[in-house]
């Protein structure tokens, strides 16, 4: 075999390696950017960079492998989903306790499902892997919280927070993040511009949507 022929061999050898290596590179980006979708974008910008975004998206991957992850039973799902019913009753007298009792009601899941709650970042990087659809709505909501802990949040403010700790709490007990009555469980009611009456919203579970029959005066009931 010549020298001629055993170089185009080892550079056809190369060219394949080398197009398994991309074609492998972007079928792994294509896997971790539908798996994490916003989270992967935000890591990337944070990173600025997608190789080191996908390694640590990658590491996390391989963490919560390790862990022993478990879904709820129907005993627990039923007894978290009560909970959560007396918080949402709980934010029209004391919106501010009850975002305080959502954020518990959502780490505790979290523990109860196998996740480590010890350290706020690495829950949120664990927490990336399975539900990072909802995880967004988590971080506003914990902004939020901080926000009330200080006295600067509005009851505006409070109530997305609850719809952001109930698209994560949803997501985590294994219900549909639009189940309900029919719209999407984290789109928030559009803010009331100065100047408006809200006669409308007096007679709504800020969180629920659904009317509050407290709030509706007497002779309007049916």
């Amino acid at each position: 075999m010549s020298t001629v022929t055993i170089a185009v061999i080892v550079a056809a050898v190369i060219l394949v390696a080398v197009l398994v290596i991309g074609v492998t590179a972007v079928l792994r980006r294509r896997r971790l950017q539908q798996r994490f979708g916003p989270e992967y974008d935000r890591l990337a910008h944070e990173r600025d960079s997608k190789r080191k975004a996908e390694s640590e998206l990658a590491g996390r991957q391989r963490r919560v492998n390790g862990m022993n992850i478990r879904p709820l039973n129907d005993a627990a799902r039923a007894s978290y989903a009560l909970r959560w019913a007396a918080i949402q009753e709980q934010f029209v007298d004391t919106p501010q306790d009850a975002v305080a009792s959502s954020q518990e009601l959502v780490v505790a899941v979290m523990s109860e499902l196998g996740y480590p709650t010890e350290d706020p970042d690495q829950m949120l990087a664990d927490l990336s892997v399975g539900h990072a659809s909802t995880l967004d709505h988590y971080r506003s909501a914990e902004e939020t919280s901080r926000s009330a802990a200080a006295g600067t949040a509005s009851t505006e403010d409070l109530r997305l927070a609850m719809t952001g700790y109930r698209a994560l709490f949803r997501d985590l007990v294994g219900e549909p993040a639009e189940a309900g009555n029919g719209s999407s469980a984290t789109e928030p009611e559009p803010m009331i511009q100065a100047g408006e009456t809200q006669p409308e919203l007096a007679v709504v579970d800020p969180v629920t949507d659904e009317p509050d029959q407290r709030l509706i005066p007497t002779n309007a009931r049916s």
